[in-house]
């Protein structure tokens, strides 16, 4: 049991530490992981370098392939850029253990020991979230360390020893073997340090681990399959082409170039299964990666068979995605897009409630009622995913940008039920067969006119951090407020002159009152914005 608990404990510290590490990097990079992504274009190339590096950064191929099936589920991706950046994750996740089997873990409380003053002592927030890396990269070590010591006994079981030389002569049990492990612990660079960690205890040799490290490389598709469980289907085509892709390279490598594979690596570090096993890997994704590009358009073809069928027709969300909060830099990118998703959605109820009344139009009206369930829904949804945003690992500059998210969702929503109280006062006059006059229309389409214009400018404004904008809105917002003044008196004028009747102008004033709320709700989406051009979103 000795043996028992001392693995899981050194797998719990390993994997403890290189969350930490990931975490601290993630916050190192801020808004460049975000810039990273942004660079995804149609150049193959181009999208597997950036999935090695985010996968660099994040530290697990699982992770930033699931964060992939996010993406493409949000509609932020197309499939053939995910297909790059899957790619490129399975070279980035190599990292890892190549760190890993260098063997510094004699310097790991050094690194944790300096790292933790600088923590303590320094006021630089870059710094701070710097040393928080090396903490972790410290505690991954000394994970790695106490796995390695509680198997150190078993090179006395001959009946262990024998399973695992097993696995040279019958690859298929290594391959099976890797697999299981990385499906119960649910990540390639926990499994890799564990058979590191048998090489370095000189449990395993070379001929042995060559399998098993293939079974990894299979086994960490299943992350992303069950991910893309509930997702739509471009995002199960996602997980499909890394599940083709790993697959293909496994029946490559051990039907072709296992030799070949083992005389490189054994040239490269007689003696040094650790390193071996590390140069392995690299050289098992890289290579993978090196013939099977060329080939992405067909793998892609055969995703599509795999998952057949056409996408439904998605309301509510569309860009916030769970499998992305890992990544919170991109999440919160996720967060905005889908708050202005939302203020559009907003707008379209407010321009369907003014057609509504300008035109007398039931179905405008309907129009308004199921759009603006559908915001409603879309405030509860971005409110959840917020509460979970805010407690992951956000810069300081992030958790305020979540924080002015929260109001600006509010403030939107605010429009929509303004939005439905003109479309319920536009069924009112319909129903009652009730009539302006032509200077109430005038007036009507004049103020709601300038409302629309300050409403539509704040949300651009939320994406622009354009501060002339900003003070455009507030301008308009300003002229909404005096217009409605005089409208309302211009109004009150007409009763006492009996140009119209008393139930037309009570509806009238309800309306301009409405829009004069409307443009109140667009000029704190615009300081909202103010507020992220001062403060620097992201930084």
């Amino acid at each position: 049991m000795d043996i028992v608990f001392g693995v899981l404990g050194g797998l719990g510290l390993f994997l403890y530490g290189m969350h930490v590490m990931s975490a601290g990097l993630q916050k190192v990079a801020g808004s460049k992981l975000k810039d990273i992504i942004s660079m995804l274009t149609s150049n193959r190339i181009m999208g597997v370098m950036v999935g090695a590096l985010v996968t660099a950064i994040v530290q697990s191929s699982s992770a930033t392939t699931v964060m992939v099936v996010g993406f493409v589920n949000a509609g932020m991706m197309q499939l053939a850029q995910a297909a790059s950046l899957i790619m490129g994750a399975n070279i980035g996740t190599t990292i890892t253990a190549q760190i890993i089997s260098f063997k510094i873990v004699k310097y790991a409380p050094i690194i944790i020991g300096v790292s933790v003053g600088i923590w303590l002592f320094t006021k630089n927030r870059k710094t701070k979230q710097m040393a928080e890396a090396f903490i972790g990269f410290g505690m991954l070590f000394i994970g790695m360390k106490m796995m390695g010591d509680s198997l150190g006994p078993m090179r006395d079981v001959e009946a262990f020893r024998t399973m695992l030389v097993s696995f040279g002569t019958h690859p298929f049990m290594g391959i099976l073997a890797g697999f299981a492990i990385t499906v119960v612990v649910q990540s390639s660079s926990a499994s890799t340090g564990i058979l590191l960690a048998l090489a370095i205890e000189g449990l395993i040799p070379i001929e042995s681990g060559l399998p098993i490290l293939f079974g990894i490389n299979l086994g960490t598709t299943t992350t992303a399959i069950i991910s893309s469980v509930g997702a739509n289907k471009t995002a199960k085509r996602a997980a499909a082409f890394h599940f083709l892709f790993n697959v293909i390279g496994t029946l490559i490598f051990v039907s072709l170039l296992r030799q070949p594979t083992y005389l490189l690596i054994t040239y490269l570090s007689p003696g040094d299964v650790a390193r071996q096993i590390a140069n392995a890997h690299t050289f098992f994704n890289v290579t993978t990666t090196i013939i099977l590009l060329p080939f992405t358009s067909l793998l892609i073809k055969v995703a599509f068979k795999m998952v057949p069928g056409g996408e439904e027709a998605v309301l509510g969300v569309k860009y916030i995605d769970e499998r992305i909060l890992s990544t919170p830099a991109i999440a919160l990118g996720a967060a905005i897009k889908e708050t202005l998703h939302m203020g559009k959605t907003a707008g379209q109820t407010l321009h369907a409630s003014m057609d509504a009344i300008f035109y007398k139009d039931q179905k405008k009206i309907d129009e308004v009622m199921r759009v603006e369930r559908i915001t409603n829904e879309l405030e509860r949804e971005i409110s959840m995913y917020l509460v979970k945003l805010s407690n992951s690992n956000l810069s300081a500059s992030s958790r305020e940008t979540v924080d002015g998210l929260f109001n600006t969702i509010n403030d939107i929503e605010r429009v929509g039920d303004h939005s439905e109280n003109l479309a319920e006062l536009a069924q009112f006059k319909l129903d009652g067969n009730l009539h302006f006059s032509d200077e109430a229309f005038v007036e009507l389409r004049e103020i709601s006119t300038l409302t629309i214009e300050a409403y539509e400018t704040a949300l651009s404004a939320m994406v622009t951090l354009d501060e002339n904008m900003v003070n455009d809105v507030l301008h308009k917002e300003k002229e909404v407020d005096r217009l409605e003044k005089r409208f309302r008196g211009n109004h009150i004028s007409r009763l006492n002159a009996h140009q119209c009747i008393p139930s037309s102008g009570v509806i009238f004033l309800d309306m301009i009152s409405n829009l004069e709320r409307i443009s109140d709700h667009a000029a704190n989406i615009a300081l909202a914005a103010r507020d992220e051009i001062r403060g620097g979103r992201y930084k």
